[in-house]
């Protein structure tokens, strides 16, 4: 029996459309999302302490990324290549993937932004359906659903039917509460179901929900293929079933609910969710746990990023889904770390510090 598998014609890397191929053209993608060959020219730069330039001109994503940097001049070095300009040095990963955490954090910020302008946009919509009953039955693609129980009862008649997945987003508000346990408690038994005819879950919290007794719970009971992430911010509450179907609040008291039908909004709701999970720090079945960066934890990094902006003590606590005091807490220990005495002072030395800076 011929080897085929030794002939040089038959080896994957000598294809000309092996994503390995050093003339393979690079795929156009987003900087801050490095493509499989960078990452795999990052670790062996990792490894050999750096790259000559030219093994790195086909993957522009390297440089774009802040995977690698120039050779530095360092007269006082030691190694005479960590000196040649035409050797380029791998960045530490700790502080390459605390950029790019930074850099995932501003695209939640402008997603969240998208969601409530389009929000806004449809809530006049909303209230056509309204109009008559005729009109309503016409327009089956948004519902608004009143009332707790009629909000559960549809849920679980779009879970009844579900097969495949279901997306949920579930912010730290009122989680911690005694609505949050028995929103659970019902949502438990139709989770279990979907996971045992074969579909999968997938959960996005806050951050300041990783501990959770309720969060830590569930996952302990689920059996099946559920998966949970979690972000500083995230959006209101989502339920996105199998994409035909998404159900979000349309009241801040949560008793009004938008059951959406229509594929389109179903689409790009879905879609949010995508660029969110990409973005977020796994929870569970694994969880991962986020670099501290010059005593600045990663919960003190996003409150100082607010601080900047000027935000409140209020508006933190809210964005970040946590109360007030443990908002003031982070303050007054971020003030600390920093040397700072009063608030325009603290302003100033985050600022100075690079903590924020996307090349820190």
């Amino acid at each position: 029996m011929t080897d085929t598998a030794a002939h040089p014609a038959n080896d994957p890397a000598n294809h000309p459309h092996h994503p390995h191929d050093p003339h393979h053209p690079h795929d156009p993608h987003d900087p801050q999302d490095p493509c499989p060959r960078a990452i795999a020219l990052y670790e062996r730069a990792l490894r050999e302490g750096g790259l000559d330039r030219q093994h790195a001109s086909s993957l522009p994503c390297l440089l774009e990324s802040g995977l690698l940097e120039p050779a530095r001049q360092d007269p006082a070095a030691q190694d005479p290549a960590r000196q040649d300009p035409a050797r380029l040095t791998p960045v530490p990963p700790a502080l390459v993937l605390h950029r790019l955490l930074r850099a995932a954090g501003d695209r939640v910020l402008r997603e969240r932004r998208h969601s409530a302008r389009l929000a806004e946009a449809f809530a006049p919509l909303t209230r056509i359906g309204g109009r008559s009953g005729t009109e309503a039955d016409r327009s089956p693609a948004i519902r608004v659903v009143s009332g707790t129980g009629r909000i559960n009862e549809a849920i679980t008649g779009a879970m009844a039917g579900a097969v495949s997945e279901l997306l949920c987003v579930q912010p730290n508000l009122h989680y911690s509460d005694s609505r949050g346990a028995a929103a659970q408690a019902v949502a438990m038994d139709r989770d279990q179901a979907l996971l045992d005819r074969g579909g999968r879950i997938r959960t996005l919290y806050q951050h300041t929900q990783r501990q959770m007794p309720l969060v830590l719970a569930r996952y302990e009971q689920l059996r099946g293929d559920a998966e949970a992430r979690s972000l500083d911010e995230v959006t209101d509450r989502l339920i996105v079933v199998d994409r035909d179907v998404a159900f979000l609040p349309a009241g801040a008291d949560g008793t009004v609910a938008l059951e959406v039908r229509h594929p389109a909004l179903v689409e790009f709701l879905a879609a949010t969710f995508d660029r969110l999970w990409w973005q977020a720090t796994p929870l569970y079945p694994q969880a991962v746990h986020r670099p501290s960066l010059n005593g600045v934890t990663p919960r003190q990094r996003a409150i100082a990023g607010l601080l900047v902006e000027g935000h409140t003590d209020a508006v933190i606590a809210d964005r970040l889904g946590m109360n007030i005091r443990t908002a003031r807490v982070h303050i007054a220990k971020l003030a600390t770390t920093l040397g700072s005495e009063s608030r325009a002072q603290l302003g100033y030395l985050i600022g100075r510090s690079g903590i924020l800076d996307r090349e820190a």
